[in-house]
């Protein structure tokens, strides 16, 4: 399962990248684009976590994202390893989540904030910005949770 995880984890950090790359490219900060009724490409930069948890703070919170984000993927790497060949959906998860926390990370150490672009809302409610790296990480943990409710290894 590990070189079935790592592909995918590859996959999303790939897309995350590129598709930072070209919000940068194509987007102004903080102009919204309209997509559709209900979402916007925005782009903007978090200095914190999930939801701007700490963006406030004077820049210490790079280094502990970053460091968090190294360990909970060397821990996924060792989890993917242990994976039995019939574990597929979880191994598709921490491919996924594992993609996500890279792809973050990357933005951490190279510009100091997250690139996010993608703008979901209703009226004058915005869930907040995120991108690619956010959904996989998303996407990943809720397979990762019904696995563990269903008590299946599949």
């Amino acid at each position: 399962m590990l070189r079935f995880g790592l592909v995918i984890a590859a996959l999303v950090l790939g897309l995350d990248q590129a598709t930072k790359l070209w919000a940068e490219a194509a987007l102004m900060p903080y102009r919204p684009e309209a997509v559709v009724p209900f979402f916007n490409l925005t782009l903007s930069y978090n200095t914190g976590a999930a939801f701007s948890f700490l963006a406030d703070q004077a820049g210490w919170q790079r280094w502990l994202f970053a460091a968090l984000a190294v360990g909970v993927s060397a821990y996924l790497v060792w989890w993917l390893r242990s994976l039995s060949r019939g574990e597929r959906w979880t191994g598709a998860a921490l491919g996924l989540v594992l993609g996500g926390a890279i792809g973050n990370l990357i933005d951490r150490l190279a510009y100091g904030h997250v690139i996010d672009f993608l703008d979901l809302y209703y009226g004058r409610w915005h869930w907040p910005a995120f991108n690619l790296a956010d959904s996989a990480i998303t996407v990943g943990v809720a397979i990762l949770i019904v696995v563990t409710m269903t008590g299946r290894r599949v």
